[in-house]
């Protein structure tokens, strides 16, 4: 066995999906398929246990695990000694919204790159609310994302900046709101809403405590796409202030005054906890401590 193959076999073990897997270590289902096969065959005994529902780990899959985390690490500390200077190398990857590229990583990254000329940054942007299981997928090294409440076991956060969640409407289209008197009618005006995410739970729960059943036109992935379709009249969303204000088209929709207002987001980096003993990761997690924690951004 090799240390690709003790990768895969770490990478599944978290993922526990053999399509996900596949797909971010950039191999065909079949060729993971072998490779978990030659492991077994080496160490005669199942790894994993699966059917067509599910896959899990093994007792001796467990302990296989523990072995090919302490292969690797000290592959790496080897490496590390043999080096011929002192210099960090190698990569990371990263995952965040493109409004926390604009928000942070200018500061960060430009910091980082000059400490650590030779590790390179694998920049990945998309949903936020995705964030959380690429990284417990194994996907990514380091995420810029929402804190949770309830913080998953086995992840370590590093909190940037806190920012308001802010009901958001069209200026060109006030008739999108459906008033009931001086109050808005929550049944009767179309509401833009995240698919999935931290803003979602919010919210659900903020018309639950109103024992209100909203009137939901869109489920959108990504802040920016609910500001695209509330500027353009379709509804009123709900969207991070931090977003609002880095948006294109912050002056195409207005704050609500809504009361009682929804719990701010606290944004912040987050990785799996064993990924701090990774000398690459904890010099990017040091950086941002000290250039972002709990200040503005730029």
């Amino acid at each position: 066995m090799d240390n690709r193959e003790l990768k895969l076999f770490l990478h599944l073990a978290d993922t526990l999906h053999f399509g996900r897997t596949s797909r971010a270590c950039n191999i065909t289902p079949s060729a993971l398929t072998r490779t978990i096969q030659r492991l077994e065959s080496e160490v005669d005994e199942k790894l994993f246990s699966r059917d067509n529902r599910s896959v899990e780990l093994t007792p001796a899959g467990e302990a296989f695990k523990r072995y090919a985390e302490d292969v690797l690490q000290r592959w790496g500390e080897l490496q590390r000694s043999l080096s011929s200077d002192a210099v960090l190398r190698g990569a990371i990857s990263l995952y965040c919204s493109v409004t926390a590229v604009y928000s942070f990583l200018p500061r960060i990254l430009g910091r980082f790159r000059t400490l650590y000329p030779q590790i390179h940054i694998n920049l990945q942007t998309g949903d936020a609310a995705r964030a959380l299981t690429k990284l417990q997928d194994a996907e990514v090294d380091v995420t810029i994302d929402a804190l949770p409440a309830q913080q998953p076991a086995g992840l370590q956060f590093l909190p940037l900046v806190e920012t308001p969640l802010v009901f958001i409407a069209p200026v060109r289209f006030p008739e999108t709101i459906v008033m009931a008197g001086d109050q808005i009618d929550w049944q009767k005006t179309p509401i833009i809403m995240a698919e999935q995410g931290l803003s979602r739970e919010r919210i659900d729960r903020w018309f639950a405590n109103k024992k209100t059943v909203p009137n939901i036109y869109a489920q959108v992935a990504g802040n920016e796409a609910i500001i695209a379709m509330v500027s353009l009249g379709c509804g009123v969303g709900v969207v991070p202030e931090l977003v609002l204000e880095k948006s294109p088209l912050n002056k195409q929709v207005a704050v609500l005054p809504v009361i009682p207002e929804l719990t701010p987001y606290t944004i912040g980096l987050c990785t799996v906890k064993k990924n701090i003993y990774n000398p690459l990761v904890k010099a990017f997690w040091d950086i941002a401590a000290q250039e972002g924690a709990l200040s503005s951004p730029v």
